[in-house]
């Protein structure tokens, strides 16, 4: 499947075409804001499960799934098949790398509303664990794909000494403020409140689903969007359907 046709949640034939951002089915009619884009991956130790949970059913339109074996690898074909507006599974949060870097390219500057009991902002050098999962959106910031300044961490509990400390020297936000027009938004679900959710690394004192799914629906309709942090679950599903609609998408 390429980014412009796509599998209907609805017949599952492969006639959704993308017209502009939007699709359209072609057998059955159905339009939707957005193109789903699998990433069956998660870059760290014992992150199978995460990964799994990127195969769960949502409505929207399936344009690709990036299943590469490398990060960099990942990163690449997610920029090739990434739809106009598209609405990423992960995974671990390194599914939004590709993403973002992708829509850079096309639209100059973005923005990220990233919603995450972690930063996500270690290096190699600063991460206790050496998971690449704990520094995706350090690497957006450091390879100038996002600036700092356009960077909005909502939800974040749990962050390690370095984190905060770059936080306070960079200049990020943490809360939402007046946004740019091309704004891409990165949910990891462990922001939710942890009985709320299927997650994989819960972390208490969350986001109660009510007021992350408000938080979401004052967005202005996003360029793109992720979930990620998730186990496959029916109640996932349904959730992710309820945000994804509270984004416009």
């Amino acid at each position: 499947m390429s980014a412009l046709r796509a599998k209907c949640p609805d017949c599952r034939t492969l006639t959704a075409v993308a017209i502009g951002g939007d699709y359209q089915c072609h057998s059955c009619g159905r339009e939707f804001a957005a193109g789903l884009l699998r990433v069956p991956r998660a870059w760290g130790d014992g992150g199978e499960a995460m990964a799994e949970a990127a195969g769960m059913t949502l409505p929207w339109p399936e344009a690709a799934t990036v299943a590469e074996e490398t990060l960099e690898a990942q990163i690449d074909a997610t920029a090739r098949e990434l739809p106009a507006r598209p609405l990423v599974l992960g995974g671990c949060c390194c599914a939004h790398v590709g993403a973002v870097r992708e829509l850079a390219r096309r639209h100059g500057r973005v923005a990220i509303v990233w919603l995450d009991a972690h930063g996500d902002l270690n290096t190699a050098e600063s991460s206790p664990s050496g998971n690449a999962w704990g520094m995706p959106l350090r690497m957006l910031i450091d390879a100038g794909d996002v600036a700092a300044e356009d960077v909005t961490l909502i939800g974040a509990r749990n962050l390690d000494p370095p984190e905060e400390a770059f936080i306070a020297a960079a200049g990020i936000r943490r809360e939402l403020g007046e946004l740019p027009d091309n704004v891409y938004v990165a949910l990891d679900c462990d922001v939710i409140d942890p009985p709320e959710a299927d997650v994989w690394m819960p972390e208490p004192g969350g986001m109660p689903l009510d007021e992350l799914e408000a938080l979401l629906a004052g967005i202005p309709r996003p360029m793109g969007a992720g979930f990620t942090g998730l186990r496959a679950s029916a109640r996932n599903e349904q959730t992710l359907a309820r945000l994804g609609h509270a984004l416009g998408l």
